[in-house]
């Protein structure tokens, strides 16, 4: 097995022992800690999508609080309808509307509703990613093109009080595909149904940069004018692997959303963006099981830090942050894997000597 297999494989060990470390989880937590924990895994799903636009293909993207909102909303919509029982939201009244917008008909639908969870992200990034990455804009102009986008879907989604419940956001879910969510049960199956997409997720991502586009991914990253003389059109493997990312974006938001009760504007911002970014590069970016560790292991962190510190706990994220820039740029990843080799290596020359000596005594 050559070294890229080695690593692959211990890559997937780490990762089934991640799952079932998630999955006997709700035996030793209580029930507030097992729905933080789904929200968590949520995280990581949008991270894994990060991780392989920003990982593999080197696009800094700063903007995907947006995709992730949408999906968000998207299920949000159905949730607030559901509990409307056929009335128009509270918020809906509140702003003076008597009926129900058109497009928040079809998302009386749970089908559509999830659907257009993932179309409706990749639709945008589609817009969005042709006609930046036709044009060539890539780097540090991309990244400021990505902020203005999520500046502009909060302004919006502020602004439009009466469809999006401005900035309080749509909340006061009651149940989801008819099974309420007050109950600890319905709760618990959120749990696993994110655990399953977490799964599904990384298999895909992994089954992507296992294969030639992976490579191309990889060599769009490390010298994109080199793609291009070689034959191969990188904007439209950026197109694809960007719309991929949002979708995947947009699943997270979806199974966010029934767990956490609520979906704002706030989640959709720079802040939040710059965060996702931030799980990934303290996990380790470019190897996708960093992503996940980074996504659970900082909001586990800051959750633990904004009970005891509520005033300070976004210190704590930024000096961490700093600190793997300056000192794990590979990441917490990286930094076992150094390790790792490190003691291999020792391991090694301490072997050879021992084998040297009685060749020397003879």
């Amino acid at each position: 097995m050559n070294v890229l297999g080695r690593i692959q494989s211990k890559r997937n060990i780490i990762f089934i022992f991640i799952v079932v470390m998630l999955s006997i989880a709700p035996l030793f937590l209580s029930d507030f800690r097992v729905n933080l924990l789904g929200k968590f895994i949520a995280y990581a799903i949008l991270a894994l999508g990060i991780d392989l636009i920003w990982g593999y293909t080197g696009i800094l993207s700063l903007g995907h609080g947006v995709y992730f909102g949408l999906g968000a909303y998207c299920m949000a919509m159905y949730l607030k309808l559901e509990a409307a029982r056929g009335k128009i939201p509270d918020f809906m009244s509140w702003s003076g509307l008597e009926t129900l917008p058109w497009f928040w008909q079809p998302f009386s639908s749970g089908t559509f509703s999830l659907t257009m969870a993932i179309l409706l992200p990749a639709f945008l990034a589609f817009a969005v990613g042709y006609l930046t990455f036709k044009n060539r804009i890539r780097g540090v102009y991309f990244s400021i093109l990505s902020q203005a986008l999520a500046i502009i879907f909060v302004v919006l989604f502020v602004g439009q009080q009466a469809y999006t419940g401005g900035t309080n956001g749509i909340t006061d879910y009651k149940s989801v595909f008819g099974f309420p969510l007050s109950i600890d049960t319905t709760q618990m199956a959120l749990y696993y149904v994110s655990i399953v997409l977490l799964v599904l997720t990384y298999a895909l991502c992994n089954f992507l940069i296992e294969r030639r586009i992976g490579k191309i991914l990889v060599a769009i990253r490390d010298g994109e004018n080199r793609v291009r003389f070689s034959g191969y059109n990188p904007t439209s493997y950026k197109v694809f692997v960007y719309c991929l990312s949002a979708a995947i974006a947009g699943i997270a938001g979806a199974i966010y959303v029934p767990q956490v009760g609520i979906i704002s504007p706030a989640e959709m911002g720079i802040v939040p963006s710059i965060e996702m970014v931030i799980w990934v590069a303290i996990g380790g970016k470019g190897t996708l099981i960093g992503s996940i560790i980074g996504a659970i292991l900082v909001n586990a962190l800051k959750s633990g830090i904004s009970e005891s510190f509520p005033d300070v706990w976004s210190y704590f994220i930024g000096f961490a942050f700093i600190a793997v820039v300056l000192y794990m740029p590979a990441g917490i990843v990286g930094l076992v894997q150094n390790m790792a080799e490190k003691f291999k290596r020792k391991s090694t020359q301490c072997k050879n000597g021992m084998m040297e000596k009685p060749n020397k005594a003879a």
